[in-house]
């Protein structure tokens, strides 16, 4: 008998179902004993608490095209994992209890980053582990894409889309604010994609007086009667960036706006005397049903995880590299961020195509 532990880490997104579908399909047409599907409820507190359901053929029908995970989902920080629960148990001795009591075979993750933490540390501690990389931020390290990236990307410029006209009606700057902390990939692929003017990114540091120029410039030109702006949530000034975190988290606290783009769109109304709106999609980034690159995706993901199940090969995550599903071991990717560099070929791209970027180099 093969058993197989799955459950589905931190914030949700597209593809998770079509994920775990294609992983238990991959397995039951390939495995050469019976199977044993263990979903663990709302992530790694199921299988710390022991909280699970035995999956089988009908759990999995018509979840291809459904956004969202039939697990259910939280979030269980990295950095609080060697402290004790609220009852003073150890949470790493907990899930590897569990893993043991179930006779696991392997456990498969779908996490992003603080995720594929913890699934490294599961592995270190002894524990058979496959991880899958999921975020809509497109920031894990050693795989070129995550799944739910491009569907989030593709809600992300639909709202871009929709604006332009509210936009142009009214000869606004619009300031549209997406989802991406510590990382831009996801703003800057619908920022291009929705024909943005300025694209603001974690990774590139803005100066406020080269914003402006670019505003007023724009309504001096032939199509300068409306703007938009894409703004990652955490964009951050040249003057901001020079700060220490804890001067950062300080300053933030002091802030009268709800977040970086409603000080932005205050501050270029005052220094330009344009009208400046804000929209934050927000959560709707990453939910309704995947698009069809990412069931695409997501079957390819799952197919290769379904074989390393197969063949007994773990301590993996199964990535994507120059167009090929391939394995990477958790070790190499664990905690480390792929951030957008500034002298990338897509942001050289972008600026030639006269995207700015908020900086000295415009």
């Amino acid at each position: 008998m093969l058993r197989v532990g799955m459950l589905t880490s931190g914030g949700d997104c597209q593809a998770l179902n079509a994920t775990m579908r294609a992983i238990y399909k991959s397995v039951k047409h390939n495995a050469k004993e019976p199977v044993e599907i263990y979903g663990f409820i709302d992530g790694y507190k199921g299988l710390m608490y022991n909280n699970f359901k035995m999956l089988r053929g009908d759990d999995f029908a018509s979840i291809l095209t459904v956004g969202g995970t039939i697990l259910g989902t939280s979030r269980t920080p990295f950095k609080d994992l060697d402290k004790p629960d609220e009852k003073g148990n150890d949470k790493v001795k907990l899930m590897k209890k569990t893993y043991k009591v179930l006779e696991l075979d392997c456990l498969v993750v779908l996490g992003g980053n603080g995720s594929i933490k913890t699934a490294n540390r599961l592995s270190e501690e002894g524990l058979n582990v496959i991880a899958m990389p999921k975020t809509i931020d497109n920031d894990l390290w050693g795989t070129d894409m995550t799944f739910g990236f491009q569907s989030a990307v593709d809600i992300a410029t639909r709202c871009i889309d929709e604006i332009h006209t509210t936009a142009s009606s009214h000869g606004r700057v619009f300031i549209v604010e997406l989802m991406g902390h510590k990382t831009g990939w996801l703003p800057l692929n619908a920022g291009i994609a929705g024909g943005a003017d300025i694209i603001l990114l974690p990774e590139i540091p803005y100066d406020l007086d080269q914003v402006v120029k670019v505003v007023e410039n724009k309504k001096t030109s032939n199509d300068g009667h409306f703007m938009i702006i894409v703004v990652a949530e955490g964009a951050m000034s040249k003057e901001d960036r020079k700060l220490s975190k804890k001067e950062y988290k300080e300053r933030l606290s002091q802030y009268m706006y709800p977040s970086v783009s409603y000080k932005l769109a205050a501050e270029i109304e005052e220094l330009t005397g344009r009208e400046v709106r804000v929209t934050v999609p927000g959560h709707t980034q990453r939910g309704g049903a995947p698009d069809a690159y990412d069931r695409v995706f997501a079957s390819r993901l799952g197919s290769e995880a379904g074989k390393l199940v197969c063949d007994g090969k773990y301590g993996y995550m199964v990535a994507y590299k120059n167009r090929e599903i391939i394995k990477v071991p958790l070790k190499e990717v664990a905690g480390k961020l792929k951030l957008v560099q500034p002298d990338a070929s897509i942001i050289e791209q972008a600026r030639m195509l006269g995207i700015s970027f908020g900086d000295e180099q415009e």
